[in-house]
């Protein structure tokens, strides 16, 4: 059994750990009991019904936040040519080709998007088994494999707050949606987009309940457990 410190057991006071609470609510509970002393990350994180050994059950996708991370986002662009000039002028912080595959094949992965235009995809296959587990191998799937011509937008939303939710091996997605110094509303909202994103982008492969439990927490916290019925009505900010 887990042994939980004296001032974990003194926060799981403050609320109740088995009652599903009301998104809205949750986060007013969780601002409540996040008391470390750096700005912790508040993650959503959502047991879902997909089968991850079957290809077509598998739930991935991409949302912009609309109110960021609260983080500097490291953007890399394997792009050449006219390509890599527009990366440049959006504002990428990495650019490049056979130089950033080197670094890459070498260990270091000091970026938190990575994007690449099609033509060097062919180049870049080999570094799956380097990006692939840490989610920063380009996709189309996901909309990291992009048009020369719409570089500016990706890297502005990249930099605005865009992230990427899947399903791990256990079916559970695990997603940031900000930090507890944000304001209730901002974090709700953050919510609501992932949410909205995740609810829509469910295969049809997917029989019964698909968002089977949900608990909102921060990087030092106890989880709190929300109101499917609740959480999954959210719609995004217009």
């Amino acid at each position: 059994m887990v042994k939980h410190s004296r001032r974990y057991q003194a926060l799981l006071e403050k609320f109740d750990p088995e009652k599903a609470y009301l998104t809205e609510e949750a986060v007013g509970v969780l601002k409540d009991v996040t008391t470390a002393k750096f700005d912790e990350t508040v993650e959503l994180h959502l047991r879902t019904g997909a089968d991850p050994r079957h290809a077509d059950q598998q739930v991935r996708g991409v949302t912009v936040l609309p109110h960021g991370l609260g983080k500097t986002t490291r953007i890399l662009v394997f792009a050449n040519g006219e390509a890599a000039d527009l990366a440049r002028q959006a504002g990428a912080d990495y650019v490049g080709e056979d130089d950033l595959i080197q670094r890459i094949e070498g260990g270091w992965t000091e970026f938190d998007v990575g994007l690449a235009v099609p033509d060097v995809m062919s180049k870049i296959g080999k570094l799956g088994r380097v990006l692939g587990r840490k989610g920063l191998m380009p996709n189309p799937r996901t909309g990291t494999m992009v048009q020369a011509r719409d570089l500016p937008r990706i890297i502005d939303e990249a930099k605005k707050g865009r992230v990427e939710f899947r399903t791990d091996r256990t079916a559970i997605i695990h997603c940031p949606v900000g930090k507890i110094s944000f304001s209730s509303e901002q974090i709700f909202g953050n919510i609501a987009s992932l949410i909205d994103s995740v609810v829509r982008g469910k295969p049809a492969a997917i029989k019964g309940a698909f968002i089977r439990s949900a608990y909102l927490t921060s990087s030092m916290g106890p989880s709190i457990k929300l109101d499917i019925g609740d959480l999954t009505a959210l719609q995004p900010e217009p």
